[in-house]
């Protein structure tokens, strides 16, 4: 008897065959992946009461954490002390927490470590599913993704799920988060004599005097170069660009300082080396002794030479070329590529651009521009911010997946985008708290911003948090809010010269402090765009060269500052009133009820602040003040007491 375990309908019996029925589960939302992304979205889900499921092939959520970092020290940090009990503001330097209601869940509670050990991680996430009580099928590996015709959902199509147990899903919407976990494993002459990062011995004593050449100058080889110091005779790093140190960039995916000791034996004059060659180039043969030599071409000629060279073939300078001592050792560290082989062709699934080609090409809603319905979530989504913002780790793509959330459930159960709406005599106060404690813009900075849609001729305001910046055209068919007039879009910046890792980052003059020059701020400050009228794609496409969004009608940066409060009275507030005051033509200022109450009988139009205060029997007496906060001794005496 021969089992075939497909879904072929209903359960027969014919001769010499069994036809074994699968399980075919219906549901709106499937995410594929159990990681910190697809958790995340499936607590937002959960939270919004949705039919979802959470498909994991391993039996351990975060199983990416089980092997690597393979020398198990994260770099993503873990500030326990802020200075302040604000939650939102101290998540701006907590790099690993998810988000959730729990308190408990917080990272902080899980290691003392500034760079804390991958297993904790590991421990955090199970933590995070159990107590979440997220809908979590392990075991449940997804082999293809398709779609088939349907009349009865939005995108006309449902998809249906494969599984290597041969049951299938149909779910409404699916949401990939399967993270980059295929290594990059380029094919070259000799590829096959190197040693790939997940699998090469992470004991230094295998090490021992050995010469060691690392493929790569990202943190995976610098990690694994700082491992291996202590014990090889030198290191070598190759890679096919300029090392990029994350302190000058500011991206949080370049190398970071708790890596990069190699480069301090490099420029001291102590072995170690880096070089810069593509593996285009390179070619490695095993010599008669077992080690391998590594050769470069350059033109139609391999170097070193192996043969007597002559003066028509060989440069007088030749005879000095980096690579021409062999190696014990060569070590693969190229990184991770996105897995797209789990999806059927005629879904098109992309590659984005260029050096963003490991990660599949997503709208800035998340979506698949080919396929409606399918979206990236996570660290795959990192296409959109590359080289830029935190949207490939947890502290970037925690927002990032919330916002996607949000977009859903107004598509899919017409639940608007959440915001508030208040009295534009709000709005000052408004603008400095969220500029000061929010964590979303502030990692996410020129991605995720705040906006401001003005009502009611600008009497009101209603305030959206943490909107895509990229998507901002859309945002009526995103959100379901339309602004009545003007708006503004809050968001974070840094210098637009400031980032790159041939900059200065340390020179004298990296630092703005004359509000006057507030444009000229190098670090991360933030900037309001004003427009009369909601930006079209358009403009959104031809927006200046290096600019996050179309040239507005106004523009207000707030000075930079030390501290990152901006909260100085002369240098960040009261520019910013000024300007806010100069865009709504209206008075900002607050007074007391004594002033309101002489310019209501004074003057024709009242400040916006007396009308929505004082005149609603809302005004603050200046008496009652100031008898609260000066003393007696100081008071001087009122008009009735004389």
């Amino acid at each position: 008897m021969t089992a075939f375990h497909r879904c072929l309908g209903p359960a027969a019996i014919l001769t010499g065959l069994v036809l074994v029925v699968c399980e075919v589960t219906n549901k709106d939302y499937c995410i594929i992946g159990a990681g910190p992304g697809g958790l995340q979205m499936a607590y937002f889900l959960q939270q919004a009461g949705r039919n979802y499921i959470v498909l994991e092939r391993n039996n351990i959520s975060g199983s990416f954490f089980v092997r690597y970092p393979r020398h198990r020290k994260l770099i993503s940090i873990n500030k326990r002390h802020t200075g302040t009990t604000n939650r939102e503001f101290s998540l701006r330097h907590d790099w690993n927490s998810l988000l959730s209601h729990d308190a408990s869940l917080l990272y902080h509670h899980y290691s003392q470590d500034f760079f804390p050990h991958a297993d904790t991680m590991l421990q955090y996430l199970q933590d995070y599913t159990t107590r979440l009580h997220l809908r979590v099928r392990y075991g449940t590996e997804v082999t293809s993704v398709a779609t088939v015709p349907s009349n009865t959902t939005w995108n006309d199509h449902v998809f249906r799920l494969s599984t290597r147990n041969g049951d299938l899903w149909t779910c409404n919407i699916v949401l990939v988060a399967t993270g980059t976990s295929m290594p990059n494993k380029p094919k070259f002459l000799g590829s096959e004599l190197s040693e790939g990062y997940e699998s090469v011995s992470v004991d230094p004593s295998d090490f021992e005097g050995q010469r060691v050449l690392i493929l790569g100058v990202g943190n995976s080889a610098f990690e694994t170069a700082d491992r291996l110091m202590s014990t090889t005779s030198y290191i070598h790093l190759m890679g096919r660009s300029r090392v990029r140190l994350a302190w000058s960039t500011h991206y949080v995916g370049d190398i970071r300082a708790v890596n990069n000791d190699l480069l301090d034996t490099y420029q001291l004059k102590s072995l170690n080396a880096v070089l810069e060659a593509s593996t285009d180039t390179l070619k490695l043969e095993r010599t008669k002794d077992g080690r391998v030599q590594a050769y470069l071409r350059d033109n139609e000629s391999w170097f070193p030479m192996t043969d007597t060279p002559t003066s028509d073939s060989f440069p007088e300078w030749g005879d000095n070329f980096s690579l021409r001592e062999p190696y014990d050792r060569i070590i693969r560290c190229l990184g991770f590529r996105f897995d797209f082989s789990i999806f059927d062709k005629s879904l098109l699934v992309g590659r984005a651009s260029r050096r963003k080609r490991k990660y599949p090409l997503i709208q800035s809603s998340h979506e698949s521009p080919s396929t409606p319905g399918l979206f990236f979530i996570g660290t795959i989504s990192h296409s959109l911010d590359h080289r830029k913002a935190a949207g490939g780790f947890i502290h970037g793509f925690r927002y990032t997946t919330r916002a996607v959330h949000r977009l859903l459930e107004y598509r899919t159960h017409g639940v608007p985008w959440p915001s508030i709406r208040l009295p534009i005599s709000q709005l000052f106060n408004t603008i400095v708290r969220r500029i000061n404690e929010a964590s979303g813009p502030y990692q996410m900075f020129s991605v995720l911003a705040d906006v401001i849609l003005l009502k009611k001729n600008a009497t009101e305001f209603e305030y959206l948090e943490e909107y895509p910046v990229g998507a901002l055209s859309d945002l009526k068919a995103n959100t379901g809010r339309v602004p009545d007039d003007a708006l503004f879009v809050i968001n974070l910046e840094y210098g637009k010269d400031f980032s790159g890792p041939g900059l200065d980052v340390f020179s004298a003059n990296r630092a703005e402090i004359n509000p006057f020059k507030a444009w000229r701020s190098n670090f991360l400050h933030p900037v309001i765009y004003y427009f009369l009228r909601l930006p079209t794609a358009n403009n959104m496409q031809f927006r200046p060269r290096g600019w996050t969004l179309p040239r507005p009608t106004r523009i207000h940066h707030i000075v930079e500052d030390f501290l990152t409060a901006w909260t100085a009275p002369a240098s960040h507030l009261l520019p910013l009133r000024r300007f806010l005051e100069s865009c709504l033509h209206s008075d900002l200022r607050n007074f007391f009820a004594e002033t309101c109450f002489h310019q209501a009988l004074t003057v024709r139009q009242q400040p916006i602040t007396c009308q929505q205060g004082y005149l609603q029997g809302m005004g603050l007496d200046a008496g009652m003040w100031l008898g609260n906060v000066i003393p007696p001794t100081l008071q001087l005496p009122t008009r009735r007491s004389m």
